[in-house]
């Protein structure tokens, strides 16, 4: 009898994390506790040796499309404000990291020298190699693209394995799953499938970026503790899509 073959966790991984995720209950801003629980998830990943980087949200403080919705403001102006808030969560996410000793960067796409680094590749992969946590704000540093494709990008840029998607529901649903009860849960999708289907979870212009280059996405619950390990271990949890 042949014994199956242990999966090994993977070598670098990149976590795209809302900034939603970090408010927790509360209706805006950041949750001291949720903020301290998502750092020592992280931590157990990085302890584990994954090489770990994260890129940001910022909707918990401004989310700059539903401005220009009910607001009538230009685009390109909404979108920067919601770079600018994806540097307080940034900070915040450092500064729970490193109060429990994990070395941490954070880079941005958009240059504030007196806070964070200037987003350099070689820069953030050398930092992966030497056991530091990266995270990376300000999206791309441009309007209309989403942190969701930011993340892709990133992700492809620093050779990680796979994007690790948190959010508040156990995977992809056919629909709400808070509005709808009978919603479908999916065990594994194909990129086709989520823009074909036309599937929210995440953008379609990240979801296009991963496609062309082989690259999974896990969607998975972050607010049970122990899932980001089990994603990155690679067991059954959430929805893959590959």
């Amino acid at each position: 009898m042949i014994a199956k073959k242990k999966r090994r966790a993977a070598r670098r991984v990149l976590l795209k994390l809302s900034g939603e995720a970090l408010m927790g209950s509360l209706g805006y801003g950041i949750d001291p506790k949720v903020n301290s629980s998502i750092a020592a998830q992280i931590k157990e990943v990085h302890k584990s040796g994954t090489e770990i980087a994260v890129v940001i949200g910022g909707g918990n403080i401004y989310r700059g499309l539903s401005a220009v919705t009910s607001e009538g403001m230009d685009r390109s102006t909404a979108d920067y404000m919601g770079m600018l808030a994806t540097m307080l969560n940034g900070l915040a996410l450092q500064d729970a990291l490193e109060k429990i000793g994990v070395q941490t960067r954070v880079q941005t796409a958009i240059e504030m020298h007196e806070l964070a680094e200037p987003y350099i590749r070689r820069r953030a992969v050398r930092h992966l190699e030497k056991g530091r946590v990266v995270i990376f704000v300000c999206g791309t540093g441009n309007p209309y693209f989403t942190t969701d494709t930011a993340a892709a990008l990133r992700a492809v840029e620093i050779g990680a394995e796979m994007v690790l998607k948190a959010t508040k529901v156990d995977g992809v649903y056919s629909k709400d799953p808070v509005k709808c009860k009978k919603a479908k849960r999916f065990d594994k999708l194909d990129y086709m499938d989520i823009l074909k289907k036309k599937l929210k979870v995440i953008d379609a212009t990240a979801v296009s970026l991963c496609m062309d280059n082989d690259l999974p996405i896990v969607v998975f619950n972050i607010k049970k503790k122990g899932n980001l390990k089990q994603a990155v271990e690679g067991k059954k949890i959430g929805t893959i899509i590959k």
